[in-house]
Parts: structure tokens; sequence; C-alpha cells
């Protein structure tokens, strides 16, 4: 493998190694949280700690920078593959130059989304906004892979309306524990109860995505092959004859 394939392999290991790691973290300490609120209203006390809540409230957040983290990762890899391969910085440099910008403004918003005072409604908005905005703007550029006429089953769909789900988790955080009505903790739990599906799916078409996005060593020989049977039939490509060994 060279540099890039290792670019490219890089959103999946960290997605193993961390993201899901942390899911299931997050969503233990979310049922012990619960629990223990029951309990308390139930019998006035109860024998899960209190730091169970901060615990979830510090995973959940570092959970969040995780999947945006990733996601631009993700993005990064696939656009500027596209630039390098097909020189867009020739043909049309503001462009590179906004997707640039994009990508910073991005990570300076989640920064700032972070930064954010629980007082400073107004900004954790904005900020949680720039960040989605960033995103959806950067999985529109050239290059990525949507598989838009299957959504369904699409990696890129799925991804980013999970890391859109998990901003406005953060944003609205500090809201859960104004709010007496339990309003936000209600679209709090069911955010994240739609997110954590859409993790599941995330495993599923990550695993396609992999399948069908060649390394670098194998696109040479997955294009000769695809070019061969085009000409005979557009829409099936049958396995390659391995021959015996001698």
């Amino acid at each position: 493998m060279n540099f890039k394939d290792i670019i490219l392999l890089l959103h999946p290991i960290i997605a193993v190694t961390v993201v899901f790691p942390l899911i299931g973290i997050v969503l233990n300490r979310a049922l012990q949280v619960r629990q223990r609120r029951l309990e308390t209203i139930a019998t006035g006390k109860s024998k899960i700690p209190p730091v169970a809540g901060q615990e979830h409230t510090q995973l959940g957040r570092w959970l969040t920078g995780s999947v945006v983290g990733i996601v631009l990762i993700a993005l990064a890899y696939a656009i500027f593959s596209n630039v390098f391969e097909n020189q867009v910085w020739l043909k049309s440099s503001f462009q590179v130059i906004f997707i640039v910008l994009i990508f910073a403004a991005t990570i300076g918003s989640t920064i700032l989304l972070y930064k954010a005072k629980a007082n400073d409604k107004k900004w954790r908005g904005v900020f949680a906004t720039l960040t989605g905005m960033g995103l959806v703007i950067l999985g529109c550029q050239d290059g990525v892979y949507r598989l838009t006429d299957k959504w369904y089953m699409s990696h890129y769909y799925y991804g980013i309306t999970a890391a859109l789900l998990m901003i406005v988790s953060v944003a609205i955080l500090p809201e859960i524990y104004k709010d007496k009505s339990n309003v936000w903790r209600k679209v709090h739990i069911a955010a994240n109860c739609l997110a954590l599906l859409l993790f599941f799916g995330l495993g599923v078409t990550g695993t396609l995505s992999l399948l069908e996005l060649p390394l670098n060593w194998q696109k040479g020989y997955v294009n000769q092959l695809y070019q061969k049977q085009c000409e005979v039939n557009p829409c099936v490509i049958t396995n390659p004859a391995i021959p015996d060994k001698p």
C-alpha cells in the first residue's frame, strides 16, 4: 500500500478503534443516567454514582468530535483525490481555495462550538449551524462517493445525517439542564436514538463502501476488468477466472 491507501483506510480505522467503542460507552452511561433518575424519583436514592451523568456528557462530547473528525477526513480524501487526479487547481483555482476555506471554517466552527459557554445560546446555535453547513457543502463537492440513486444504502448520507444529529446534541446540551419541562431532554433522546440506528447502518454501508472503492494498486485491474466486461454487457461484471497452479 502507498500513502494514499493509508489515508483511505484512516477513516475506517478511527471508526473501528475510536468511534464505535465510544458509542458503546456513551450508550452504557446514558442507560445508567436514566436508571439513576428513575430510581431517585421512586425511592429517593440510587446505587449508581452521580458521576455517571458527568461521564455521559464528557464522553458524548468526545464522540461528537470524533464523528465530525472522521467525516472531515473522509471528505478531505475524496475531494483532494479528485483535485489532484483531475488537476482542478489548474482549471479552477478559486474552487480549490474555496474548498480549503470551507474546511478551515468547519473546523473552526466546531472548535468554537465546544468553547461556547452554557449561557451563550445564540452562539451555540450559530456555530452548530456553520459546522453542519460546512459538512453539507463539502459533501456536495466533486469526488465524494454519495451513491445518491441508492441513498437508502449510502454510507455518505448515513454519515452526514448522524454527524448533524450529534452536532445538534452538543448544541442543546446546556438547555437540557435548564429546561424543567424535559422538552430538550426528549429532543436529545430522540436525536441520539436515531443517530444510534444510523451508526448501525454505517457499519453495514461502510463495509460495502470498502468493497466498492478499491485501493490504489487495485484500481488498474478493476477498471480494466470493468471495461472488458462492459464491451459485452454494461450491467454485469463477473469474477475473473483464476487458473489452477501447475
